[in-house]
């Protein structure tokens, strides 16, 4: 048993997940050891060193826990690489050489990464696994619907491409080669084979999912509606002191739940 309380630092510390996440540091039993903010300035409320560089930050915490900007990823990953840090990773929309970076860094520090932290999230996602195996895209068209508040920049979310993903990772392709996003005009018929996705933007809605298999003779649908961002923020906590005894290497949200020793 550690007897020292986890280190944590939050990177971002000013944003909005960055507030709640300084809020569940604490209330979780962790030490907030500090965070990040582009000048370095305190943050009004949050009672804890603050950096303007991530390697200052690394070298004072256990793991670090990072929401922020998908361009900050590739320097991020070798800084805490370089200390020693492990890491809880939750931003999405990463390319192909930003995620290289994530994978080289968990070479040599454990990580956590993951779209969504929230267990319903990764539930959903992992049925929707299942789904896919289940009912083949001959027989059954697979969609995903998600809401978001009006400020999000980027869609479709990450969230539901992670679903998506798990549909085609299910069905054993690639969601690159099938996925049809943004429909408009006269598309023609549904391809066969094909995961669709539909993007809502309205008002403060925190986040909704929706993993819809159809076929000719019924419907499956799975939904995640999340009510609070406080849910993502306790997610990566309990990520974070999950990995305060892991051996360097890339995590998801199942392992942190343990889902990957259930029997599929």
């Amino acid at each position: 048993m550690n007897a020292q309380p986890l280190r944590i630092g939050i990177a971002g510390l000013n944003g909005r997940v960055g507030r709640l996440l300084a809020q569940e540091v604490v209330a979780g039993g962790g030490v907030l050891a500090g965070g990040t903010t582009r000048d370095g300035a305190p943050v009004t409320g949050i009672d804890c060193p603050v950096y303007s560089d991530i390697s200052q930050l690394a070298h004072h915490c256990d793991v670090v826990i990072d929401f922020t900007h998908v361009s900050t990823v590739v320097a991020h990953g070798a800084a805490l690489a370089a200390s020693g840090t492990a890491w809880v990773l939750g931003t999405t929309g990463l390319s192909a050489a930003e995620q290289q970076a994530v994978d080289a860094a968990a070479g040599r520090v454990a990580v956590v990464q993951a779209a969504n932290f929230s267990p319903g999230v990764t539930l959903v996602t992992r049925l929707a696994r299942q789904m896919g195996a289940a009912l083949p895209g001959s027989d059954y068209d697979a969609e995903i619907l998600e809401m978001h508040h009006r400020q999000k920049v980027d869609a479709p979310s990450g969230t539901a491409l992670a679903m998506g993903r798990a549909v085609a990772e299910g069905r054993g392709i690639k969601l690159e080669d099938h996925i049809e996003s943004g429909r408009d005009g006269h598309t023609g018929p549904r391809a066969d084979g094909a995961i669709g996705f539909a993007a809502l933007r309205g008002g403060q809605i925190v986040g909704e999912h929706s993993v819809i298999f159809t076929s000719t003779h019924e419907q499956i649908s799975l939904t995640h509606r999340s009510f609070d961002r406080r849910v993502y923020a306790t997610g990566a906590v309990r990520a974070a002191h999950w990995l305060r005894t892991r051996r360097p290497a890339l995590y998801d949200m199942e392992d942190v739940l343990g889902l990957k020793s259930v029997a599929e």
